[in-house]
């Protein structure tokens, strides 16, 4: 929650592939009041507005998708779990059979959306400058200028945080946590609130299993210590090794 964790956005950007589109800090829905003499009733307070104004824009995306028939991803991890290469290499190998579009969300830079740019797929970098999440009014901005497809799928690819975006409903149909081998097998504990808002877990860069300590079983467990309901797929984003799993339920679910 933004006024808990510090983040801010006092500028943030949209950038669809070859345009630029600033939307400078207005204080739509970011208050930050960096004073020390609050009380908590007053931060408990602001944190519920902020939340709940979300909420009923997240509700607002959901309507939309649904009335398109968009199925719609939010991938969340911490930085450096792959989750960008996971998206490239199923893009490029499912573009003929699922349109798609992608929101690409970081602090800054247009590094992410070039690379997905490359597949052909659409693509809108949103930069949130010192936010360190994406919300659902950002959403609503981005597919909007984006001008999505019926019967398509939208990928958003998160801003690399356990943190606040766990807490920000964007309208998504089913929410990703991508964690990979290099990252302690412990992490869902350590970050439980996103595990338990995630419906699929997926365990990348397992080419690495030989060299790293990581135990796979392990993590599955701590995860299902959370949320008994998350579906797992263990792949390499890199190699390919077990892509064909999470292929087979990204096709199953656009065609609901």
């Amino acid at each position: 929650m933004c006024d808990t964790c510090g983040c801010g956005a006092d500028s943030t950007t949209f950038r669809k592939h070859g345009e630029d589109h600033h939307h400078h800090g207005d204080g739509h829905h970011h208050t930050h009041d960096h004073s020390h003499d609050h009380s908590h009733d007053r931060t408990l307070t602001v944190e519920q507005d902020i939340l709940g104004e979300n909420n009923l824009l997240a509700q607002h995306n959901r309507g939309y998708f649904e009335a398109k028939s968009i199925f719609a991803i939010n991938l969340v991890s911490s930085p450096g779990s792959g989750k960008t290469t996971l998206l490239e290499k199923t893009l490029a190998t499912l573009k003929n059979e699922i349109p798609s579009a992608v929101i690409e969300g970081d602090q800054q830079t247009m590094n992410d959306a070039d690379r997905i740019a490359k597949t052909g797929i659409p693509v809108l970098q949103i930069n949130t400058g010192n936010g360190c999440h994406l919300d659902a009014e950002m959403i609503h901005t981005a597919y909007g200028e984006l001008k999505l497809e019926d019967n398509s799928t939208l990928f958003i690819e998160n801003v690399g945080n356990l943190v606040c975006p766990a807490l920000f409903d964007l309208g998504e149909d089913k929410r990703v946590v991508v964690i990979s081998v290099t990252e302690g097998e412990d992490k869902p504990l350590k970050y439980p609130t996103m595990f338990d808002a995630a419906d699929i877990c997926i365990i990348n860069k397992i080419d690495l299993l030989p060299y790293v300590q990581f135990d796979v079983e392990k993590c599955k467990e701590y995860a299902l210590q959370v949320n008994h309901h998350l579906e797992f797929f263990e792949v390499s984003a890199t190699t390919g090794e077990g892509m064909s799993g999470w292929y087979g339920w990204l096709k199953e679910m656009s065609k609901k």
